[in-house]
């Protein structure tokens, strides 16, 4: 962001942004302004992917630590143990 900053300011292209107005652009972008009545458009996987990582991003600049993706292999295993720690945990 810094260091992108003077070059993109030079070309009078838009800067990049630490927050969720690409999302909030893309959406009046798809005539969607979350007025009455309007239905939200539906994102591609692709425009979900660049969400995610522009948000992945943010987060590993702002705390400095890498990201760690979860496994997704196996979220029924996942979550039914979770659920069983928390039963065993609060249920003894």
């Amino acid at each position: 962001y810094k260091e992108s900053y003077d070059e993109l300011f030079a070309k009078g292209e838009q800067q990049r942004q630490l927050s969720k107005e690409f999302v909030r652009e893309w959406l009046i972008e798809n005539n969607f302004q979350g007025k009455e009545g309007q239905t939200m458009p539906e994102m591609s996987d692709m425009f979900v992917n660049q969400v995610s990582e522009r948000y992945i991003e943010l987060y590993e600049s702002i705390t400095g630590s890498k990201f760690e993706r979860a496994d997704i292999t196996s979220v029924l295993s996942r979550v039914e143990k979770n659920i069983l720690k928390f039963l065993t945990a609060y249920y003894r």
